[in-house]
């Protein structure tokens, strides 16, 4: 706690008044991640999508909106349970100035960060349900879950485009506005949040839904919740969330 001087206290010098009001400018921000936070967070997301097997070999990518403005990314060609900070390039946001070879994918992420404003953090991965569900040309959009209809809406599927050319930027265009999850058919998932724990969290809970639909499917049934459920659902308590994130 920052105490300024009373009335009995003799009046600071100038300078320490100034010296104050930085510090206190500084406490009202410190929720803005630094770039080092975001080093390290985004590190541990890549490990994490490894751990799970979200990702093999060197698929994969995860992005961070740095405080600049400026988009940290993970390079090309790195198993993400290897990633470490020399493996993170930085561009600006249209692509140029690039430290290091950045992942083939960055048109995606440059893409998703031009429209979503609000985005802090992509993640891009290959969970092998959520996939195998891109691959059958299947979308997740059914109201099945309920924490998956309240904090993602449906998760479309996004036609068929070429990896690493311009042709994702376009197939993801009709969804990008009004999604935060989004198969891509026959190539994975992508999800974002406004930080890189949230679009990671998303991420898992997208494999999550597809591996449990599977296996209601292999039981020979999924029941869906009706527009009343679904209705209830977004007016409860603690599921008042906006499916944009």
């Amino acid at each position: 706690m920052i105490i300024l001087p009373s009335m009995s206290h003799p009046v600071p010098p100038l300078w320490t008044l100034f010296r104050i009001f930085a510090i206190m400018d500084r406490m009202n921000h410190q929720n803005v991640p630094s770039r080092e936070d975001l080093v390290a967070a985004l590190i541990d997301v890549c490990r994490r999508l490894a751990d799970k097997d979200l990702v093999v070999a060197t698929d994969g990518n995860v992005s961070a909106r740095l405080p600049s403005g400026n988009i940290l990314i993970t390079r090309s060609g790195i198993n993400k349970g290897d990633v470490t900070e020399s493996d993170l390039v930085e561009v600006r946001r249209d692509g140029t100035n690039a430290s290091g070879k950045p992942t083939t994918e960055l048109r995606m992420h440059l893409f998703i960060y031009d429209r979503r404003r609000d985005a802090g953090a992509i993640v891009h991965a290959h969970p092998p349900f959520a996939t195998a569900f891109a691959v059958a040309g299947i979308e997740l959009d059914e109201p099945v879950l309920p924490a998956v209809v309240a904090e993602l809406g449906g998760i479309p599927l996004a036609p068929y485009a070429t990896p690493s050319t311009e042709e994702i930027p376009a197939s993801l265009a009709r969804f990008v506005n009004s999604h935060t999850a989004i198969l891509l058919s026959n190539h994975g998932a992508v999800t974002f949040g406004t930080g890189l724990l949230e679009a990671y969290f998303k991420m898992e809970k997208v494999e999550q839904a597809a591996s449990i639909i599977y296996r209601a499917r292999m039981l020979g049934y999924v029941r869906t919740l009706s527009d009343d459920d679904v209705a209830r659902l977004r007016s409860a308590v603690g599921y008042q969330r906006n499916p944009r994130g």
